[in-house]
């Protein structure tokens, strides 16, 4: 008898001592390492008879003491593993404790009533839902601990941090407490085409609306989105998505700020990119070309949002006249933010009759602009503004058919086209002294949007 023949021998003689083990233990791990040295075993038989005859091959006698661990003493270590599931679940409106554990496949009664008495483990579900939970248990659906991730709970840290729940089994006992950390950035590129409206295009790409609503800004003084948007248009973005975690993040603030972009409108490419000056701080968004795309005055005070009267002739609602409209209307929901379009000192904020809620704000150079019909007001008269800080909300107070911002630009005395006066206005340069640092940032997204270009309709993070 050959030796290869003897250690098949002796391996089946321990093939057949687990299977006796397996049939006194029978858990699923225990069956699966039975199953792959079974394989082992058919996979040895399988191959030696296509090795040459032992005989013909020249023979050496090797002695060598092999110290391994029992088969038997593995496999009760391996037995004695419990077998755990960690799963996650979004929370929907009509969740109980019981119905959310339950799809997380987890069956604890104990874990139940914790999460309808305890009032941090309440938080679950309370407000809105699509809270992402993530759940832990073991074999027999015992819930070992269940995570939870919520925006800051603090005002200055929302944004830029997050709350974390953690719900832990310590014995027969559950325990609670929450703890607040950082959220942090990752880097996503998308691209898309214009085939109706923007937000139907990134919406296709899977590009949330918050930077949509940064692109209508970064390109506002290049391209009017209310007017001039052509079907067959396209762009490329880099933005910021922020985790938490390592998990993206499902509420608002889960979006970070636009790094760059490149938008193709009617033939002609336009490029951006933020830019924040390390000395004075401030960023904004500019062009490779070293231009600054922020004016003295922003194209609209909404983010933004669909004109339903322009700076011309109109019927008027409740006069029934053709009349001038001196003016611009932005229709909008009930509540959305409106901003100022400059740096400037509120003049009035209050009531006056046909306007309802408005405020108006007085900007160098004789001009001043005008915000009415809000639905609240968010400033007092003789207060300092900055551009894009918000005055208000959108509402229908006054002389109005429906919720809309009406706008105003005066200078020198005359009522204004508002988005001439955007495009018209004076452009801030960028400091000598950050040139070198500009580049250096433009040469690293050019590579992105690059990237950025391939993906026709689609989103990746980097």
């Amino acid at each position: 008898m050959t030796v290869f023949q003897q250690r098949l021998q002796h391996l089946q003689a321990r093939l057949q001592r687990v299977e006796a083990f397996a049939a006194r233990h029978p858990r699923a791990l225990t069956a699966s390492v039975v199953g792959a040295l079974s394989c082992f075993a058919v996979t040895a038989f399988g191959i030696a008879p296509l090795a040459p005859d032992a005989a013909e091959l020249p023979k050496r006698t090797v002695v060598e003491t092999v110290a391994a661990p029992s088969i038997e003493a593995q496999l009760e270590e391996l037995s004695a593993h419990r077998i755990g599931l960690s799963r996650a679940e979004a929370t929907r409106s009509t969740d109980t404790p019981d119905t959310l554990l339950k799809r997380a496949g987890a069956f604890d009664p104990a874990a139940a009533a914790f999460l309808r008495a305890d009032p941090l483990a309440r938080r679950i579900f309370q407000g809105r839902a699509g809270k992402m939970v993530h759940v832990t248990a073991d074999a027999s659906g015992q819930v070992q601990q269940i995570v939870v991730r919520f925006p800051a709970e603090k005002s200055e840290q929302q944004g830029s941090h997050f709350t974390r729940l953690t719900i832990a089994r310590d014995g027969a006992r559950f325990t609670a407490r929450t703890e607040t950390a950082p959220l942090q950035a990752q880097v996503a590129l998308g691209s898309g085409t214009i085939r109706t409206s923007l937000f139907a295009a990134t919406d296709d790409a899977n590009i949330p609306d918050a930077i949509a609503s940064q692109m209508a800004d970064m390109f506002s003084g290049d391209i009017d989105f209310h007017r001039e948007l052509r079907k067959g248009d396209r762009f490329s973005i880099v933005y910021e998505t922020l985790t938490a975690d390592g998990e993206p993040i499902t509420w608002d603030s889960g979006v970070g700020r636009l790094l760059a972009g490149e938008f193709t409108n009617n033939g002609r490419t336009y490029s951006a990119v933020y830019f924040k000056d390390s000395v004075t701080g401030k960023a904004s968004f500019y062009g490779f070309d070293g231009q600054s795309k922020r004016r003295a005055f922003l194209a609209s005070p909404m983010e933004f949002s669909r004109i339903t009267s322009g700076f011309a002739m109109r019927f008027h609602p409740i006069l029934n006249t053709w009349r001038q409209h001196n003016g611009v209307d932005y229709g909008a929901p009930t509540g959305t933010a409106v901003r100022s379009v400059g740096d400037g000192t509120v003049e009035m904020a209050g009531w006056q009759n046909g306007f309802g809620n408005v405020v108006k704000i007085r900007h160098g150079g004789d001009r001043l602009t005008v915000y009415a019909h809000l639905s609240k007001i968010d400033v007092k008269k003789g207060q300092r503004i900055e551009q894009g800080q918000p005055v208000g909300a959108v509402g229908s107070t006054g002389w109005a058919t429906g919720p809309h911002l009406h706008f105003e630009f005066h200078a020198g005395g005359r009522l204004m086209d508002p988005r001439a006066i955007a495009r018209a206005s004076e452009s801030v340069t960028l400091p000598g002294y950050a040139k070198s640092q500009f580049l250096q940032t433009v040469a690293s997204v050019r590579t992105q949007l690059a990237v950025a270009q391939t993906m026709d309709g689609v989103t990746a993070t980097e």
